[in-house]
C-alpha cells in the first residue's frame, strides 16, 4: 500500500483525534531456532531475499517499514507528528501449531508449492531437534498519529 495514499484515506475516515496505527509483529525465535531457520531458508532459498529472512531480528525490517509508514503520515498532513509504540511478548507453539501458523504469515504462500513443502518440512525437523515445542518471542511494533481537528 502506498503510505501516503494509506494515510490520507485513513484520516477521511477518522474523525478529529481519531488514532490511525499501523502494526506488525515481528518474531524473534529462541537463538538455537534462529540459526536453523536461517540455515534451512538459505539452503532452499539461495540468493533470494527471503533466503535471509530469519539472519536477523524482524524487528530491524520492520521498523525499515515503520519509517516508511510514519514519512506517508506526515506527508498526508492530516496527523500530529507519528509515534512508535513497540510492545513485547511471547507464545508457547508446539511443533504442528508452529506449522499451521508460518503459511499465514508474510508471503509464503506466494512461494511455489515444492519450496513451501521443504520449508515446512525443514522448520518441523528444527523444532522436533529443539524438543518438539519452544517459546517464541514477539515485538509489536506500531506506528500511530492523531488525526488532526
Amino acid at each position: 500500500m502506498d503510505p501516503v495514499a494509506g494515510a490520507a484515506k485513513a484520516a477521511a475516515a477518522l474523525r478529529p483525534g481519531g488514532r490511525l496505527a499501523v502494526l506488525w509483529n515481528a518474531f524473534d525465535p529462541p537463538p538455537e531456532l534462529r540459526a536453523a531457520f536461517t540455515a534451512l531458508f538459505q539452503r532452499v532459498m539461495p540468493g533470494s531475499p527471503g533466503g535471509n529472512y530469519w539472519a536477523r531480528p524482524a524487528l530491524d525490517a520492520y521498523r525499515v517499514m515503520g519509517g516508511r509508514a510514519a514519512d506517508g503520515i506526515r506527508a498526508a498532513g492530516a496527523f500530529g507528528e507519528p509515534q512508535e509504540w513497540l510492545s513485547r511478548w511471547s507464545r508457547p507453539y508446539t511443533r504442528d501449531e508452529w506449522l499451521d501458523l508460518v503459511p499465514t504469515t508474510g508471503g509464503f504462500g506466494r512461494l511455489p508449492a515444492g519450496v513451501q513443502a521443504e520449508l515446512l518440512a525443514g522448520l518441523g525437523a528444527a523444532v522436533d531437534a529443539a524438543g518438539g515445542a519452544f517459546t517464541m518471542g514477539y515485538a509489536t511494533l506500531a506506528v500511530t498519529a492523531a488525526r488532526r481537528g
